[in-house]
């Protein structure tokens, strides 16, 4: 467990640190600490709880993130991809759903870095990811439309082609004060870092807004008419357990944990190529989990890695955990004594904000290049998109990843080139003269259950009067159990035929399997050669004794 979980935060005090950092790191740390309060709470109140749950979630998950983590600078706290998770889990079963769901990720996440699977979540699909991400985007900006139009839906249904026959049905009720706002949340958010960099335009236009609405009385929606007073403090929270029902949490808990380790290592690594570092990922994976654990006592929602946080935690010069430790300290102090005027924000306001967050969510340059690559590329792409915003993400993760491995099974399958029989020319040119009676064959690609069976049919298959087979193994990087199977089978039916098998090129790892299969004993370990010419003269050898 040590050499898995090594905190970047207590190996940075060992090798030390300065005042000039700390002094750099401090004024990061209250930039980010801005920049996450008005996503903070538009990811809350966008996923159908309070908006101090968002506060309370960015304040501990980001400090135990900073605190524990495997990354020098990644800042944790609630994101957009959790939106439509968080709220779907809170329509179907509640708070206490929620709070039991993100504690069971956080579980799950410990697991992947105990187990060591942070290097694997690498090799995801890109498609994959930008299908769910380009999904949720488009989810996130439906979700938005009732909001930025001040339309009065009473009851907006819940699906993706249900909210948008809706918004049609009633687009007569349109209040144009909050589609102003909105439009002016937009402007200003994309626009005021023109000015400057300091400060995030979301958070000018919450003040400004605001201000604006309160003063003039405007009459549009805001935080208090939907969810009343904001709480200024906070305190523990312990969701009600019915253990009969825990097995219902389980696949909305594996989604979080899935999407809460893909983002946060993703987040990670291009912190990494932003400093020059090299983040821990199952240490990462670890600090996640227990976050996970630890904010919904507190009643948090799912936090992950924030790769626009954590950017900005960058590019103001935050090197070490002691920004995002001193983010987490602004939020606090903000949400103690500022957080009963979070009530005023307008919901246009948000909408804006989060119409903003859904856009730079998209990728639509990564969505459209994707669609000018291979089909298998197009395929993945366009299920998980669709899958994410027709039926349910937790469907589409897991479908997507099965789809990708089955996908990748069969690029594996065509690319092995079966077996190809060497022609004569080939092999006088390499090796001179073969005797009459021997043919050469070789296997390229791995042997594994996706090609295993056309392998074993093209052996099995053979019916030349060639008295030796040379079986070239040397692009076989490995073999599973199917293609032992399947190679055994082979093998007995060449042998029926009185037909003397010769293997070339074997590899270490595939020498240990057959090994262990018996495979060797039955050929023969006399009969089994690291390089073509020892394998070739075996043959000759035996063509001239008969």
């Amino acid at each position: 467990m040590k050499s898995v979980f090594r905190p970047k935060f207590f190996s940075l005090l060992k090798e030390g640190y300065n005042k000039q950092q700390l002094s750099k790191d401090i004024f990061a740390g209250i930039i980010v600490g801005i920049v996450a309060l008005p996503l903070a709470i538009a990811f809350a109140v966008a996923s159908g709880v309070s908006p101090e749950k968002g506060i309370v979630t960015a304040i501990i998950a980001g400090f135990i993130v900073s605190f524990l983590g495997g990354s020098r600078v990644q800042i944790g706290g609630p994101t957009g991809a959790f939106i439509v998770i968080v709220f779907g889990i809170v329509t179907q079963y509640g708070i206490d759903g929620l709070l039991i769901s993100t504690i069971l990720a956080g579980i799950m996440l410990i697991a992947f870095g105990v187990l060591r699977l942070g290097s694997l979540l690498k090799y995801i699909p890109h498609p994959l990811i930008v299908g769910f991400t380009s999904g949720i985007a488009l989810i996130i900006f439906s979700t938005q439309i009732k909001d930025a139009f001040g339309l009065e839906i009473a009851n907006l249904p819940a699906d993706f082609l249900g909210k948008w026959e809706a918004y049609f049905t009633d687009f007569a009720s349109i209040n144009y004060v909050a589609l102003a706002i909105t439009v002016l949340t937009i402007f200003i958010s994309l626009f005021f870092q023109r000015i400057t960099n300091k400060i995030p335009g979301s958070f000018v236009a919450i003040i400004l807004i605001t201000a604006v609405v309160y003063f003039f009385k405007l009459p549009v929606t805001t935080i208090e008419t939907l969810f009343g007073e904001i709480k200024g403090s906070f305190a523990i929270d312990i969701p009600n357990i019915n253990w009969s029902n825990i097995s219902y949490y389980f696949a909305p808990a594996l989604t979080i944990a899935l999407l809460g380790a893909i983002e946060s290592l993703l987040s990670a690594v291009v912190a990494d190529g932003m400093i020059g570092s090299n983040h821990r990922s199952n240490t990462e994976l670890i600090a996640q989990g227990i976050a996970n654990i630890i904010t919904p006592i507190f009643g948090g929602i799912p936090a992950t890695g924030a790769i626009a946080r954590t950017a900005t935690n960058v590019k103001n010069g935050g090197r070490t955990p002691v920004a995002g430790m001193v983010h987490a300290v602004v939020l606090l102090l903000i949400l103690l004594f500022f957080g009963k005027y979070a009530k005023l924000i307008p919901m246009s306001c948000l909408a804006g904000i989060l119409i903003v967050v859904a856009y730079n969510m998209s990728e639509w340059r990564s969505f459209i290049s994707i669609l000018r690559g291979s089909a298998f590329d197009i395929i993945i792409l366009l299920t998980t998109f669709s899958l994410t915003v027709l039926v349910d993400l937790t469907v589409a993760i897991q479908i997507g990843i099965v789809l990708s491995a089955i996908l990748f099974m069969k690029r594996m399958a065509d690319n092995g080139q079966a077996i190809l029989k060497e022609s004569e020319s080939e092999i006088v040119e390499n090796y001179g003269h073969v005797p009459k009676g021997i043919e050469i064959y070789e296997i390229s690609g791995p042997f594994f259950f996706g090609a295993a069976k056309h392998y074993g049919e093209v052996l099995k298959g053979h019916a030349s009067s060639a008295k030796v087979l040379i079986i070239r193994m040397r692009h076989v990087p490995f073999i599973d159990a199917t293609g032992v199977h399947n190679f055994r089978e082979a093998i007995n039916v060449l042998h029926s035929k009185n037909k003397k098998i010769i293997l070339s090129g074997v590899q270490n790892e595939v020498f240990k399997e057959l090994e262990k299969s018996r495979i060797a004993f039955e050929i023969g370990k006399g009969n089994i050669y690291d390089n073509f010419d020892a394998a070739l003269a075996k043959a000759k050898e035996i063509i001239e004794e008969n």
